[in-house]
């Protein structure tokens, strides 16, 4: 669970915020707006966690009340100010493993397009392939009819070029990102590919760094899992990233990752962002899962509090979410790493 400066809803937010907030200084006072978002962008201490509840079967639990909630950070509870159950546009970057299994990359390319279905006009989405560097196929965009194009276009099953060795061992970096040479060849079926997930997830949590506050940001990852030790990023220094940019990884698990599932990269990035881990092998299984993954991205509840003890530092802060309705299954991030930001 991130700081939140990135938030917003609908006008019952507003109200929420303003009859409940403690006083703020000037500076950091709402302004008088009939847009929540306003509010949540001028409360630079307001800590935003957006919250997945599922019940016993694995379904999204929709009926929840803001009093069912209960926050801590570095287990003190905190009031909260903030709460919403309404949906969020989406701001998304679609990562895709170019390097998948022959048995893996024929179901993969074949349901892909039905990911443009799952957005709606008020999103916006980037498209990414990667293997050992991170491609880029379409810059943000709120067209889908451009995502379904270039998801049509997409070449799987290839792989770059890489030359272990040298200065240029870990591949060119422009702005701190990795990129590479684009010579693709095709893969034997007997390949090992070399695929650097960290650092196309540090390439993806960049992306989004500076795009709209008022939008949930996600990284939507599709691969088997398989990940080199020639990554230039630190699994860490990625998780930290994805932290202060207010980023969740939702993952679909192919391949190896089904058979790994709960145990792999995939996994491990989805709860310490607090965003969600699927697995499916056929075309119709990944089809079902696309459409799962952008309604439980865009369907959460967001709760916000202003930390009881002021913050001093850009330490990490855990935070804990609670429900006092027995039998549910919450999914929120562990903590965030707080960031001075401009109003």
């Amino acid at each position: 669970m991130l700081i939140a400066r990135d938030v917003f809803g609908l006008g019952s937010l507003l109200a929420c915020a303003l009859l409940l907030a403690p006083a703020v200084t000037p500076s950091s006072q709402a302004p008088v707006d009939n847009d929540p978002r306003a509010v949540i962008r001028s409360r630079v201490d307001l800590v935003v966690v957006p919250v997945t509840v599922k019940d016993g079967d694995g379904n999204q639990v929709t009926d929840l009340r803001a009093d069912e909630f209960r926050i801590f950070e570095d287990e003190v509870e905190q009031k909260i100010i903030l709460f919403s159950a309404e949906p969020f546009p989406l701001s998304a970057v679609i990562l895709v493993d170019s390097a998948l299994s022959p048995t893996s990359v024929e179901p993969v390319r074949k349901s892909l397009r039905a990911i443009a279905a799952g957005f709606s006009p008020n999103d916006e989405f980037a498209l990414y392939t990667f293997d050992v560097y991170p491609k880029l196929w379409l810059d943000f965009t709120s067209d889908t009819d451009q995502l379904f194009a270039a998801l049509k276009r997409l070449e799987l099953g290839q792989r770059e070029t890489w030359a272990p060795g040298g200065p240029m061992s870990s591949g060119p970096r422009v702005n701190t990102l990795p990129v590479g040479p684009t010579l693709p060849s095709t893969l034997p079926k007997t390949a090992t590919v070399d695929k650097n997930i960290d650092d196309a997830v540090f390439a993806a949590a960049n992306a989004l760094l500076t795009r709209e506050r008022s939008h949930r940001k996600i990284v939507f990852l599709v691969s088997d899992g398989a990940n080199s030790r020639r990554n230039v990023n630190k699994r860490d220094e990625v998780v930290k990233l994805l932290l202060s940019a207010d980023v969740a990884v939702y993952g679909v698990g192919v391949g190896d990752a089904v058979l790994n599932r709960g145990a792999g990269v995939l996994a491990r990035y989805a709860r310490a962002t607090g965003g969600d881990i699927f697995y499916a092998m056929g075309r119709d299984s990944l089809e079902e899962v696309y459409s799962r993954l952008a309604e439980q991205a865009r369907y959460r509840y967001t709760l916000g509090y202003v930390p009881s003890v002021r913050h001093l530092t850009n330490d990490y802060h855990r935070i804990e979410v609670r429900v006092r309705r027995p039998g549910l299954t919450l999914l929120a991030r562990d903590g965030y790493f707080y960031v001075v930001r401009p109003q």
